[in-house]
C-alpha cells in the first residue's frame, strides 16, 4: 500500500484525508449511478481525464492505471456486449471503469497514515456498538487499495513476461498473476500479525 502514493501538489494532495475520500466516493457513485445511455461512456471518461488532471498526476498517471485495469475492463465489457447488448455493455463498462480509476486516486494522492487516521475517526461513533474502529479502518485501506495494487502486479506480469520474450496475453499471464497476488496476500498477512493484528 505505501509504495501506491505519488507526491504532488494537486488539489486531492492539498485537502484532508477525510474530505478527499468523501469528494471522491461522491464523483464514483455519481459516475456508477448515470443511466445506459449513448452519452454515458463520454461523461464518463471526460470525468476521469478531468480528476487526473485537476489532482495533478496528469495522463501519464491515468494511461498506467487503465494498462493495469485493461483485462478487468475486457472481461467486464465481453459479459455485458453478450448479455446486454452494444450501448449497455459501453455504458455499464465505462462506469466499471470510471468508479475503479477514480477510487483509484486515493491512494495515489493520500498518504496511507492519513487514510487510517481519517477512517478511524470517521469510524469511531461505532465504538458504541462494540466495533473495532482501528481494524474497521484497516479493513477498508486495505480494500480501496486492493485494485490498484492488484493493477500494479498485472504490470509486473507484463513487463517480466516482455523481458523473457513472451508476448504478453491474459492465458500466459494468469497463472503468474495469481500467484504475484496470493504472495502479497500472504506478505501483508505476516506484516498486519507483525503489527499485532489479528
Amino acid at each position: 500500500m505505501l509504495s501506491l502514493y505519488r507526491p504532488g501538489g494537486g488539489i486531492l494532495h492539498r485537502l484532508p484525508a477525510g474530505p478527499t475520500m468523501l469528494l471522491l466516493a461522491i464523483v464514483a457513485l455519481g459516475l456508477a449511478s448515470l443511466p445506459s445511455a449513448a452519452w454515458t461512456a463520454a461523461v464518463c471518461g471526460g470525468a476521469v481525464v478531468l480528476a487526473y488532471a485537476v489532482s495533478g498526476l496528469g495522463v501519464l498517471e491515468l494511461g498506467r492505471q487503465l494498462r493495469g485495469l485493461r483485462w478487468i475492463l475486457a472481461i467486464t465489457a465481453t459479459g455485458q456486449l453478450v448479455f446486454l447488448g452494444p450501448e449497455p455493455a459501453s455504458a455499464n463498462t465505462a462506469r466499471v471503469a470510471a468508479a475503479l480509476l477514480i477510487a483509484a486516486l486515493l491512494p495515489l494522492t493520500t498518504r496511507v497514515d492519513d487514510m487510517l487516521d481519517a477512517l478511524e475517526r470517521g469510524l469511531r461513533p461505532l465504538r458504541r456498538i462494540g466495533m473495532d474502529a482501528d481494524r474497521a479502518a484497516l479493513l477498508l485501506a486495505v480494500t480501496i487499495t486492493t485494485v490498484p495494487v492488484l493493477a500494479r502486479l498485472a504490470a509486473e506480469v507484463r513487463e517480466a513476461q516482455r523481458a523473457r520474450g513472451i508476448r504478453p496475453s491474459l492465458r500466459a499471464g494468469i497463472l503468474p498473476f495469481v500467484v504475484l497476488s496470493l504472495r502479497h496476500a500472504d506478505q501483508l498477512g505476516e506484516a498486519l500479525a507483525a503489527r499485532g493484528v489479528r
